[in-house]
């Protein structure tokens, strides 16, 4: 009977915690892709979906600055969405830590809430 609890033990302080701090990891790495946080950056003042327009042959400064500010349009709209979804999914790794560490730490206390809960439960009756 020890031993079955000695195993029980070790499973829930040592085995488990390990696997829910490796899906977390696994968790925050997907985020990060899912985001492509890295490549926002890397990227973040490229044009919009790739809208750029070409320069006019020949020599026309009306034309030179339509393009010219129409292509720096594009980069600016780029680089506010990028910001947005880099904000969004820097958010969203946040959110996964703080449940994460609600979670991790649950694991470790519910053996003691059950026990607790078993006592109040059977108190009332």
């Amino acid at each position: 009977m020890t031993a079955v609890f000695l195993q029980y033990l070790s499973w829930h302080f040592f085995d488990v915690p390990k696997k829910i701090l490796k899906a977390f990891k696994n968790i925050l790495l997907f985020n990060l892709e899912y985001f492509s946080i890295f490549l926002l950056l890397k990227t973040f003042f490229s044009h919009w979906r790739r809208y750029s327009f070409a320069y006019p042959r020949g020599f026309d400064i009306r034309a030179y600055a339509g393009v010219f500010f129409s292509n720096l349009i594009s980069r600016i709209l780029g680089a506010v969405v990028r910001t947005f979804l880099i904000v969004l999914g820097i958010l969203v790794e946040i959110l996964i830590l703080l449940l994460g560490g609600i979670v991790f730490l649950g694991w470790f206390f519910f053996p003691f809430i059950l026990v607790l809960l078993l006592y109040f439960g059977l108190k009332f009756i």
